[in-house]
């Protein structure tokens, strides 16, 4: 399995290929029949590969492991490089879980141009693989790019009714920010003669002058892609216009490549850049936490509520990441987790009674739980994941990203724990309205409980949340070395660049000084 990396980036293009060489036998009901079921296959063939690659990987080691590596002779310096360590390694795990339940969720409410969604699908989910893999930064950037293709085509096709503005404002956003990007990774390039990420880090030094140019560069990509506030602005409508599925991806696992590049990029590579701008990000991860929470507490649509939500939660990640200690780093890692998990699986919860009610507007419901037992259940759980309840996922990444504040800095976790109590706020005001109450509304007397695929895709997901919560240690075990590592790197660098220049003694004739 010297090659696993590779097999698990691109098996989804196989299954896209497949669809593709299918799409031309049988009518249309069997061409979507046959691409569900190979997307469906490929994607849990994928998953099951990433479970064996956990399974092999050694969690007491920082190094990068499962390394690949192919000179491609296109200009010096420049490789096909892939690995894993304990940052990346459960984002990868992470990105194979979602896609089989993106791929259900989508089985009835997909009903034009299967074929073609289903490949998007795929293609995307290659290409989020080799974000989280890629150890070049051009290697990293094709695929950090590419991803906008896809999402933006199922976002543009397969969308609600302003899909059109939503799919540009998503595409345009992200793609200013990427470019100074690039920008950033050719004057690294021309600096170090090399692109190889493991290098840079290992051997290249910046100038404090240089790094903070570098590192205004990839913040504007990074910034954009988690989102930060005020670059926020474009996830709503994404959220809103995407269907269930396009929710649950964005969600789930595109909104936490911004995060992975500050943990990849910004604190090892641009320390004390990372120290320098360390005041601005916990400025606006507070103003994210309190300002987003206010703003979800506003909303009448449930999906609009859910993404708001989500930039207050990513508010955490950022500043716990940028304490720069081993317990705010490890929060961060493990709120992008449980988040992914979470926030996929609330918009999983809203495609649920979408697909029977066609509308995500909160005063269309009410009373659900008289009819939809199970379903109230399930919501249940995540609603009090989304909280921050301790028992369940949510808990420990915020616990852990504002110890980490508080250590720091006491202030930062003060203003910050508002956040967890506006999030009890919004997330119980939903589900209040949604669950509880009198069954009045007649379009409601007749709805359905959850079918057997429903129950398919939420229950994995309810067993997870509790898992994460309960026993959060199979994680650690995977994080801690790297998180360590990464701690005194850029501990290592910032004193390199702070430690005062050496002077050259002149010895005189005869050896007097």
């Amino acid at each position: 399995m010297s090659h696993l990396l590779s097999i698990i980036t691109f098996l989804p293009l196989v299954g896209a290929v497949a669809i593709l060489l299918l799409g031309r036998l049988g009518n249309q009901s069997t061409i979507a029949g046959n691409a569900r079921w190979i997307a469906l296959i490929f994607t849990i063939a994928d998953f099951l590969l990433t479970v064996v690659l956990w399974a092999k990987f050694d969690g007491s080691t920082s190094s990068f492991q499962f390394v690949e590596y192919l000179n491609w002779r296109v200009a010096s310096g420049i490789s096909y490089h892939m690995g894993v360590d304990g940052i990346s390694m459960l984002f990868v795990v992470l990105t194979g879980l979602l896609m089989p339940f993106c791929i259900l969720a989508s089985w009835k409410s997909i009903e034009s141009r299967v074929a073609e969604y289903m490949v998007a699908f795929l293609a995307l989910e290659a290409l989020m693989m080799g974000v989280f893999t890629a150890l070049d930064l051009f290697l990293f950037y094709l695929f950090f790019e590419g991803g906008l293709i896809p999402m933006f085509l199922i976002i543009g096709i397969w969308g609600g009714k302003r899909r059109v503005y939503a799919s540009y404002k998503f595409f345009l956003y992200t793609l200013l920010g990427s470019v100074l990007m690039l920008l950033a990774i050719l004057a690294m390039y021309l600096q170090t003669g090399t692109t190889d990420i493991e290098t840079i880090i290992n051997t290249a030094h910046f100038s404090p002058q240089m790094q903070i140019w570098l590192w205004l560069a990839f913040f504007a990509s990074f910034a954009v892609k988690m989102p930060m506030w005020p670059v926020h602005t474009w996830l709503p409508d994404a959220h809103v216009e995407a269907p269930t599925a396009g929710s649950v991806i964005l969600a789930g696992i595109l909104l936490k490549m911004g995060g992975y590049g500050f943990l990849r990029f910004s604190l090892p590579m641009f320390a004390s850049a990372s120290e320098y701008f360390g005041p601005m990000v916990f400025v606006l991860s507070v103003v994210a936490i309190i300002y987003t929470s206010l703003v979800a507490l506003a909303q009448e649509d449930m999906k609009k509520l859910i993404a708001y939500s989500s930039v207050a939660h990513m508010g955490f990640v950022t500043m716990g990441i940028f304490t720069i200690t081993h317990q705010g780093i490890e929060g961060g890692i493990f709120q992008m987790l449980s988040h992914g998990i979470v926030s996929g699986a609330l918009f999983l919860c809203v495609g649920v009674v979408y697909d029977r009610m066609h509308t995500r507007e909160i005063a269309a419901y009410g009373g659900l739980v008289n009819r939809m037992p199970m379903y109230a259940a399930c919501f249940m759980v995540f609603t009090l994941a989304n909280v921050g309840l301790p028992g369940t996922g949510g808990f420990v990444g915020e616990f852990l990203t504002m110890l980490g504040a508080f250590i720091h800095n006491t202030w930062i976790a003060i203003f910050a724990a508002t956040g967890v109590i506006l999030s009890a706020a919004y997330a119980l005001y939903l589900y209040r309205r949604i669950v509880f109450g009198e069954l009045v509304k007649p379009a409601l007397q007749t709805i359905q409980d959850l079918s057997m695929r429903e129950v398919a895709l939420l229950a994995p997901l309810v067993v997870i949340t509790i898992l994460m919560g309960v026993y959060p240690k199979p994680i650690f075990d995977v994080t801690s070395a790297s998180v360590a590592n990464l701690v005194q790197q850029h501990k290592t660098a910032v004193a390199y660049d702070h430690a005062p220049p050496k002077v050259a003694t002149q010895t005189a004739p005869g050896g007097a000084r």
